[in-house]
């Protein structure tokens, strides 16, 4: 059982047995808006159960439900439709996929989490809310769902994902990708309710409509479309803990998009976070945290409308489906939230509003760049893990990966999308340039942070310039050599090696020469191999674009 609210009560939820015996409760309030709560009873006894919500003799919602002995179908099947609409998106079901999400990817703050694919975390019934929840052995059963979204896919995969499950309607669109001469634009909107092109039960209807439909729709430019069109699938959001909750999606100026799964407010001990996830183009799915190294953003009007975005409300009229637009969201009582103040004050002020959506209060200095330094860390570790995929590929598959020409490098298909990492290099870059700058950043918003009393501006920089110094010379990582040897780096080290790491996103590359190692030096003794000239020589003429810390215009 679960109840959403989209106000801060203090209540508990409780379910009672047919037998009128309490058979699950909980007063864990999660989430920062909306909040919920979760009860489960392990081994529900047949005939009617009560839930309710409530807190001593105020009940907030209570509920009636039925269990039976058999398992049986939630609904009926249907061969017009990919599925039928029994609900409509409003607050209370906007609430409750927020929920949902934040579930889904649930873990303890210091984790890392990653999973091999989105299947991996939909098949986990401690996860998912709506595991097997129609009765086809969606999620266990030996014709469940395999997905295996990328990270354009995986914001469209969940929300038609949970539509199904729930009965709610879904919608995308068919967009360009933008280049150098507009942003990307929408056409062609496809939903659950067009007839399916080939006959199937449920289960395969839904298996070709993600992958297919879906799948071969949706891509790097589908979430860039400009803030103020309303032919999209999202609509740009206000910066609010309202609008930018779980469930929302972030598309970055660059094609990559992530799905926020969770707000940590601030304490008096720690600094408030915002987690999202995205996709790899290897399968991989991984939590992130929000900071300027893996949010990037700028104002390009070819690069199409960066940020903060929800999926637009879709609403049955007529006996078909419409997408609001922007005016209608921005009226609507059930939403209200759509607004362009995220590109009102340039890069500076986007970043700015985060910082204070996610701190409402001054932050201890020394405190906040630990946490960008952790963020930094983080972003790192997640690289091994994507460079010692690469090094796996080579070894059993040593033909050399072909690499593509000019901005392709950052968007193909294949070995190469599936091995390189020129995207996440890219944003590395950025990272350490964000870090290494904090202290300045500081002495340029010290309204922002906590000052220490009795000291100017130009003595915290200072302090914070040491602790820079000491705190990434002590964090440390190990990567694999080709030899399978393990070796370790600082992040002191990555600093250092900031220019290797323009030209070290090729596969074909020892995973020495990816991590920047010195030629001639022990570690990069065990290097056996290394990209062909003819890469090497265009990674030197591409390098400008990581020097300048830009990716080029698609043509």
């Amino acid at each position: 059982m679960i109840a959403v609210t989209e106000r801060p009560i203090v209540a508990a939820i409780v379910v009672h047995g047919p037998d009128g015996s309490v058979a699950a409760s909980s007063h864990e309030r999660r989430g920062v808006g909306p909040f919920f709560w979760y009860a489960e009873v392990a081994e529900a006894a047949s005939g009617t159960h009560r839930a309710g919500l409530g807190n001593g003799p105020e009940v907030h919602a209570c509920d009636e439900f039925r269990v039976s002995d058999e398992r049986r179908r939630v609904r009926e099947r249907t061969d017009d439709v990919v599925w039928p609409v029994e609900w409509s998106w409003e607050r209370d079901t906007e609430a409750l996929y927020s929920a949902w999400v934040e579930k889904l990817f649930d873990d303890p703050l210091e984790a890392q989490p990653s999973w091999n694919g989105l299947s991996a975390v939909l098949g986990d019934p401690a996860r998912n809310l709506l595991h097997d929840h129609l009765g086809l052995g969606e999620d266990s059963g030996r014709q469940r769902l395999v997905l295996e979204p990328d990270c354009a896919d995986l914001p469209f995969f969940l929300r038609a994902y949970f539509a199904w499950k729930v009965g709610l309607p879904f919608g995308f669109s068919n967009c360009t990708r933008g280049g150098r001469f507009g942003a990307p634009r929408c056409s062609q909107w496809h939903t659950n309710l067009d007839p399916p092109r080939e006959p199937g039960d449920d289960l395969e209807l839904m298996r070709r409509f993600l992958k297919r439909d879906v799948g071969w729709a949706i891509h790097s430019g589908s979430a860039r479309t400009p803030a103020d069109d309303d032919r999209t699938d999202l609509y740009l959001t206000k910066v609010a803990p309202a609008s930018i909750r779980p469930g929302a999606v972030y598309a970055d100026p660059y094609g990559h998009t992530l799905v926020v799964v969770r707000h940590v407010a601030q304490t008096s001990e720690s600094a408030g976070v915002l987690l999202a996830v995205d996709a790899q183009p290897d399968g991989t799915v991984a939590r992130k945290r929000f900071w300027r190294g893996n949010f990037l953003f700028a104002l390009d009007p070819a690069l199409g409308g960066p940020g903060f975005k929800r999926f637009r409300p879709i609403v049955f009229e007529r006996r078909a489906l419409r997408a609001l637009g922007n005016r209608e969201v921005e009226r609507s009582a059930e939403y209200g939230d759509f607004g362009l103040d995220q590109h009102a004050g340039g890069v500076e002020g986007f970043y700015d509003a985060m910082d204070d959506l996610q701190n409402p209060t001054p932050l201890d200095p020394a405190r906040a760049l630990r946490e960008v330094i952790q963020a930094l860390d983080e972003q790192l570790r997640t690289r091994v893990r994507s460079v010692e995929n690469g090094r796996v590929h080579v070894a059993e598959n040593p033909a050399v990966i072909r690499m593509p020409d000019g901005a392709e490098i950052f968007e193909t298909t294949g070995a190469w999308e599936d091995f390189s990492t020129p995207a996440r290099d890219l944003r590395i870059l950025v990272a350490i340039d964000v870090v290494r700058a904090f202290p300045a950043r500081v002495e340029r918003r010290r309204e922002r942070f906590a000052m220490p009393a009795g000291k100017t501006p130009a003595q915290v920089r200072a302090e914070l310039e040491a602790l820079l110094v000491s705190e990434t010379a002590e964090r440390r990582f190990s990567y694999t050599r080709t030899d399978g040897s393990d070796w370790t780096l600082s992040i002191a080290d990555v600093f250092a090696r900031a220019a290797q790491l323009e030209i070290a996103y090729d596969p074909n590359d020892c995973v020495e020469v990816r991590w920047g190692a010195a030629q001639g030096s022990d570690e990069a003794a065990t290097c056996t191999r290394r990209a062909p000239a003819q890469q090497q020589a265009r990674m030197e003429e591409y390098r400008a674009w990581f020097r300048e810390r830009r990716r080029p215009p698609r043509e």
